[in-house]
């Protein structure tokens, strides 16, 4: 089975950028041809809005983009409904030759931590058959419970050509919290450490284009971090959240990449699907926008890769 970081940077390359427009489901932003203001949805009909303005976006995404990030707590507040738009909608990424990864930050003791991977990744028992469950490509791990919590999801992307993101130096400013903690023993930040965890888990799983099924999580929002980084873990893919709505920029991203303009791929979610100020938008207009802004980020982080040397 082809391993997961040359199935990525192919699609990236076939699409010719690395960004990864994430999905986030929520009702009460969605336009009124899907949600109509005033109207108090079931369950029934708020998985049907869910998987109908997600199918509408990867239509419009699909021909651009190499992947799309689904984000699991936007799914799971709408409970059941929620969850079965979360799997219909990774079907219709799958049928769109789409790279699909969950960001669910999922980990926990090793046991419990195989649950997640076979889940997400593998096959769960069932009696005496072994069957897929969400399937995914990749999904993305927290590292703080230790290196034997992050194996079970190791073990199962050897198995299946699936990959992980592991959290590294997140997004938001609180990551300051204690991801940039100095440690007595070293000297370093936490994230460091972090950093050089996800190398040595990484070194096995190295493809023909010379990166791991193992990669990280680093912001956009820290690029001074995100270049230190970048050269503690040259053979995992960087995983580039904070771009667009939380401030990250073309140009931060950048940082993320190798000297040759991969390694990276780029998520944006808010500023791509939910573009639109007015409510009453038709879907005409609102497919506009989306396009626009997907071609926008594209051309951008081009541009800023050019101008760092990096293509």
């Amino acid at each position: 089975m082809q391993n997961f970081a040359d199935r990525l940077l192919e699609a990236v390359i076939a699409k010719g950028n690395p960004v990864v427009v994430g999905l986030d489901p929520r009702l009460e932003m969605m336009p009124d041809f899907l949600n109509p203001r005033g109207a108090n949805p079931n369950g029934k009909t708020a998985a049907e809005m869910i998987t109908s303005f997600h199918e509408l976006i990867l239509d419009i995404v699909s021909p651009l983009v190499p992947a799309v990030k689904l984000q699991i707590a936007f799914y799971e507040q709408y409970g059941l409904p929620g969850l079965q738009a979360l799997h219909e909608t990774i079907g219709l990424a799958r049928d769109r030759k789409l790279v699909v990864i969950v960001d669910a930050k999922r980990n926990d003791i090793a046991t419990t931590a195989t649950a997640y991977a076979n889940a997400f990744l593998g096959r769960t028992a069932y009696g005496t058959e072994l069957r897929p469950v969400f399937d995914v490509d990749c999904i993305t791990i927290s590292p703080y419970l230790g290196r034997d919590s992050l194996q079970p999801f190791v073990d199962v992307c050897s198995k299946y050509g699936k990959g992980v993101f592991i959290l590294v130096k997140t997004s938001n400013p609180g990551s300051r919290d204690l991801q940039d903690e100095t440690l007595h023993s070293t000297g370093a930040p936490l994230h460091e450490l972090v950093a050089e965890m996800v190398a040595a888990l990484g070194k096995d799983l190295i493809g023909e284009r010379g990166y791991s099924a193992i990669g990280a999580v680093v912001g956009a929002t820290f690029s001074e971090q995100a270049s230190r980084l970048r050269r503690l873990m040259p053979q995992s893919i960087l995983l580039v959240p904070g771009y667009g709505a939380q401030g990250g920029t073309a140009t931060d991203a950048a940082h993320c990449f190798d000297a040759s303009g991969v390694g990276a791929i780029v998520s944006a979610s808010r500023s791509i699907t939910y573009p639109h100020r007015e409510p009453s938008i038709g879907e005409d207009e609102f497919s506009k926008l989306v396009l626009g802004q997907t071609q926008t980020m594209i051309q951008g982080l081009s541009a800023a890769l050019q101008r760092n040397g990096r293509h």
